[in-house]
């Protein structure tokens, strides 16, 4: 998308005036790409015929991509441990815990890209989980007698029994 009037931005690659300025929104999270029409041309951001034509292949692959310019990676940083975004994209390492968090716009659309999720689910043993449901479902049960409601308290008690049974044969 090309604006009139670019109050004076500079592409993120070079340092020439940004002419091409492109917006992402992914998950309430915005990233912002401003380029001059060169670094838009190299990219294919723009075909060759004349006024402003965007080659959408080329504009998904740059949106996929963390938009992050050298100037915002010198910048970032981790306030408790001190590392940088640089440091961290050199080493492939986070320095402590809360690089998550410090890293968090260039991290979520790596993690997203990586892992398709940003959530970690872990690996979970099967008699653990069992152990866990069969808890919440006393503890639901509890709630259900201690509110007089005994025909929910009732079915809790059978499916905790079914849980029980089906647990002995697995």
């Amino acid at each position: 998308m090309n604006f009139p009037g670019n109050n004076g931005m500079k592409c993120m690659f070079c340092q020439n005036v940004a002419t091409v300025h492109l917006t992402n929104i992914v998950n309430h999270q915005g990233w912002e790409a401003h380029l001059c029409e060169h670094c838009a041309r190299e990219r294919n951001l723009l075909g060759d015929a004349p006024g402003p034509q965007i080659n959408l292949q080329a504009l998904v692959k740059l949106l996929a991509t963390p938009l992050v310019s050298p100037h915002q990676e010198a910048e970032t940083a981790c306030p408790v441990c001190g590392q940088s975004y640089a440091a961290f994209k050199a080493e492939g390492r986070l320095g402590c815990s809360h690089d998550y968090e410090a890293f968090r716009g260039v991290l979520e659309p790596l993690l997203e890209r990586v892992h398709r999720s940003t959530v970690h689910q872990g690996k979970f043993p099967v008699a653990a989980q069992r152990i866990a449901e069969l808890e919440e479902l006393q503890s639901r049960m509890q709630v259900a007698v201690a509110a007089e409601d005994y025909e929910q308290a009732a079915r809790l008690r059978d499916l905790i029994r079914q849980k029980q049974a089906e647990g002995r044969r697995g």
